[in-house]
């Protein structure tokens, strides 16, 4: 049976941004005919952490996803980030993936524990804390995505593309 994964992004915050990097590369995703999985897009949420967590939800309850890779941008990095985990307050939850597992031969990958202070967190931990409040069998992991562009592009995609193979194979 395939596993179905749930891949969301976020849209745009600022007047200037011409895209979200996040979505850019689910973009690239959705053009590549090679994945035999069951993929399933929930792009450009809105940069609000209730509404997008809601949706997130929403759709998790709609789909029951095996796996949720959620993504964001991070204008700063040079390399994909997954993210160990998120916080609330005093409260840190972490992901249930093993992430050394996850990215075995991944080249442009850095396991990160600085999730942010923005809505990538927020989502981030409200998904957690979803799945474990409601005891799903879902697991769950936050990318941050840099911006893309010519240089980099084949390599964070494919390492993106070995990210979702093996979590399929886990």
């Amino acid at each position: 049976m395939k596993k179905r994964i749930l891949l969301t992004s976020f849209d745009t915050w600022l007047e200037d941004q011409k895209s979200n990097s996040s979505d850019d590369l689910l973009f690239e995703v959705t053009q590549l005919n090679s994945l035999p999985l069951d993929l399933q897009f929930l792009r450009l949420l809105p940069v609000d952490i209730g509404l997008a967590s809601s949706l997130v939800m929403a759709k998790i309850e709609e789909s029951q996803p095996d796996y949720i890779i959620c993504c964001g941008m991070a204008a700063s990095r040079k390399k994909l980030s997954v993210e160990v985990g998120a916080s609330c307050g005093e409260i840190f939850l972490q992901t249930t993936v093993d992430l050394k597992k996850l990215l075995i031969g991944a080249t442009a990958t850095d396991i990160s524990d600085d999730c942010g202070k923005f809505v990538c967190e927020g989502l981030y931990y409200s998904i957690l804390d979803y799945l474990e409040q409601n005891k799903l069998s879902a697991h769950c992991v936050f990318v941050h995505v840099p911006i893309l562009n010519q240089d980099n592009l084949i390599e964070i995609l494919t390492d993106f593309v070995l990210i979702i193979n093996n979590l399929a194979l886990s």
